[in-house]
C-alpha cells in the first residue's frame, strides 16, 4: 500500500512540475519540449507536434477543438493554454445561476466561459494543484472583472468544495492525469448536488496501453499514459454512485492525438470522449 502511495505522489509531483513550467513559459507543452511560441496566444495543444513548430495558432486549434470563434475571442488573454481535448461547455448545458465546479482549472480557460453562461447569480469554481496556474487565473479574473469565478488550491482527488454544493462538474483532459481516478469520481459525486450532473471531456483508452507506453512519465504528463479504459472509466463512475452514465467517444481525435506523441501509435489506442454521468435524486416512498 505504501509503496502505491509514493507511487501515486510521484506522479502528481511530477504532473505538476510540468503543469507549473507551462504556466510560467509559454514557450513548454504538456509532453517536456519546448515549443517556439512567439506569445502566450500563438499556440495551442497538448503535445501537438504542429503547434510546437509554431504552424499551428491556439485559437484555431482550439475551434477544432469545438470552441466557436466568439468563445477563443471572448476569453482573457493568456487564460487558453491549450491543453484540453474538447469542450465540455458544449455538453454542460449551462443554465443561469447555476454553481459550476471545473477540476483542474488550469488558467481559467473553461472558467470564463462557464461564468458567461451562468451569469451574475451563478457561480463558477475552478479548482487545480499548481499554484502557477492560479496565479495566472486569478490575475485575469481581477483584471476583467469576473466577479461571479472564483479559484482554489487543491487536488482532484481531495475538493476543497463542501457537500451537495455544485450543479456542474466540468473538467477538460484533467481527470486522466490523477493516478486515483476513482476518488476523483467519488468526490465528485460528494460535491453534486442531488440531480446534478458531470459533463467532462477526456481521453480514455480503446485497448490497453502498451507497456513502453504506459510506463513513461513523460506521456503521462501528456494526456496519454493515464488513460483508463471505457469499461474502468464506466464501472468507476457507476461504482461512486453516478447514473445516466454516457461515454461517447469522439474518433474525429484521432487526427489531433496523432500529433500529440508523433509515430509512437498512441492514436490506436486513445481517444477523446465526451462524459456525462448524473447524480440521482433521493428517491421516497409514501
Amino acid at each position: 500500500m505504501t509503496e502505491k502511495k509514493n507511487a501515486n505522489e510521484a506522479i502528481r509531483e511530477k504532473v505538476g512540475r510540468r503543469y507549473a513550467q507551462i504556466a510560467e513559459d509559454s514557450s513548454q507543452s504538456c509532453c517536456g519540449g519546448s515549443a517556439s511560441y512567439a506569445t502566450a496566444e500563438s499556440a495551442q495543444g497538448c503535445c501537438d507536434d504542429a503547434i510546437s513548430r509554431g504552424t499551428l495558432g491556439r485559437g484555431e486549434a482550439s475551434r477544432k477543438l469545438g470552441y466557436s470563434e466568439e468563445e477563443v475571442q471572448a476569453v482573457p488573454t493568456g487564460s487558453n493554454l491549450g491543453l484540453g481535448c474538447g469542450n465540455p461547455g458544449a455538453i454542460a448545458a449551462l443554465k443561469p445561476g447555476e454553481t459550476v465546479l471545473d477540476l483542474g482549472c488550469g488558467a481559467g480557460f473553461d472558467c470564463f466561459l462557464a461564468a458567461r453562461q451562468v451569469g451574475e447569480a451563478g457561480l463558477v469554481i475552478g479548482v487545480d494543484m499548481t499554484p502557477e496556474m492560479l496565479t495566472q487565473a486569478r490575475a485575469n479574473a481581477v483584471k476583467y472583472n469576473y466577479s461571479n469565478v472564483e479559484f482554489r488550491l487543491g487536488e482532484i482527488e481531495s475538493l476543497p468544495v463542501a457537500d451537495n454544493l455544485v450543479d456542474v462538474i466540468i473538467s477538460n483532459c484533467v481527470i486522466n492525469l490523477s493516478p486515483e481516478k476513482d476518488k476523483v469520481f467519488q468526490e465528485s459525486w460528494r460535491v453534486l448536488k442531488p440531480g446534478g450532473r458531470l459533463a467532462v471531456s477526456d481521453v480514455v483508452a480503446r485497448a490497453p496501453l502498451p507497456e513502453v507506453i504506459r510506463r513513461d512519465p513523460e506521456k503521462y504528463c501528456g494526456c496519454i499514459a493515464g488513460a483508463a479504459t471505457v469499461e474502468d472509466v464506466n464501472n468507476m463512475l457507476a461504482a461512486a454512485g453516478f447514473g445516466e452514465i454516457e461515454i461517447e467517444l469522439k474518433e474525429e481525435s484521432k487526427k489531433f492525438i496523432k500529433d500529440w506523441l508523433p509515430e509512437s501509435g498512441a492514436e490506436n489506442f486513445v481517444v477523446s470522449a465526451n462524459i456525462t454521468a448524473m447524480k440521482p435524486k433521493p428517491t421516497y416512498k409514501e
